[in-house]
């Protein structure tokens, strides 16, 4: 098949077609980063005066948002440490074992991320009620895992079938024990992996919405239903900071998953991720 060359008017066309849609997707977020730094309290754009009002009421002690920001870390932070858990052990199964049935049991795994979220929440709903636990941390934060976990095992199982075995079969030969491999060399080669897992599920559960709304009660409320709450009742202007800050936690959290894999593709590199001491 002959090649075309590209000419300049199909460059100019691709550069414009691309500006276009970058800003297309971006426009939203500008926006709520510009009204989120107005001062009137009905949220126009563009803002007639500036002020970093709506930042200092979010962030005000003892205030709702506060206690829902603080609130929602916790429930996030729990998540995170129960999928790691089951993230890493179905993840060295999954990618590692000779599961019987194992088609299956991906399938099972994975269910969470295609049933509807407000099917699971209803789920969770009626096996939490009975127990009286509706509003703790603990039970939202396993309704979450739910939905975190998955995404875990998907980066684990990635991240494990990227290492070579041959260098745990090598370990192995000279008289390592699993643990011993696990720790010398399959963890600190799945670093990278284990700290995107950590980054996703703890966003997956920071911004969690319909389980938090069925299994939250007025005195704990995460800072997704308080945000619906603020826009279904009332026109609340300081929504527009949480939601910046929200934005610039989503690009820190990508920052973090690539500095840390560009740091470990580095490492790789230079021969510095494997101990050189004896494997004891």
């Amino acid at each position: 098949m002959m090649h075309l060359p590209p000419t300049r008017a199909g460059h100019l066309a691709r550069a414009l077609s691309a500006t276009a849609i970058l800003l297309f997707l971006a426009m939203p977020i500008v926006i709520i980063l510009v009204t989120s730094f107005g001062a009137d309290g009905i949220g126009t754009f563009p803002p007639k005066e500036y002020s970093t009002h709506w930042y200092e009421q979010m962030a005000a002690p003892g205030g709702n948002w506060a206690t829902s920001i603080a609130l929602s870390s916790l429930i996030a932070a729990l998540t995170t440490v129960f999928s790691l858990i089951l993230g890493a052990t179905a993840a060295t199964a999954l990618a590692r074992g000779r599961l019987p049935l194992h088609t299956a049991v991906y399938g099972l795994v994975l269910a969470p991320l295609l049933i509807p979220q407000v099917v699971i929440a209803l789920g969770l709903f009626l096996f939490f009620e009975p127990a009286g636990l509706l509003g703790s941390p603990l039970a939202i934060a396993l309704g979450h895992t739910v939905l975190a976990a998955p995404i875990a095992i998907l980066i684990m199982i990635s991240t494990l079938k990227a290492i070579d075995e041959r260098l745990e079969d090598a370990a192995a030969s000279m008289g390592a024990s699993r643990m011993t491999i696990a720790r010398r060399i399959t963890f600190p080669l799945a670093t990278p992996g284990l700290i995107a897992a950590a980054v996703f599920s703890f966003i997956t559960s920071f911004d969690e919405f319909f389980i938090a709304q069925f299994m939250s009660t007025p005195d704990t409320r995460t800072l997704p239903v308080l945000v619906f709450n603020a826009l279904q009742f009332d026109v609340d202007p300081t929504v527009t900071a949480v939601s910046a800050v929200l934005i610039a936690l989503a690009i820190l959290a990508l920052a973090l998953v690539t500095l840390v894999r560009k740091l470990s593709g580095h490492r790789s590199q230079q021969g510095g991720v494997l101990p050189v001491e004896p494997l004891t």
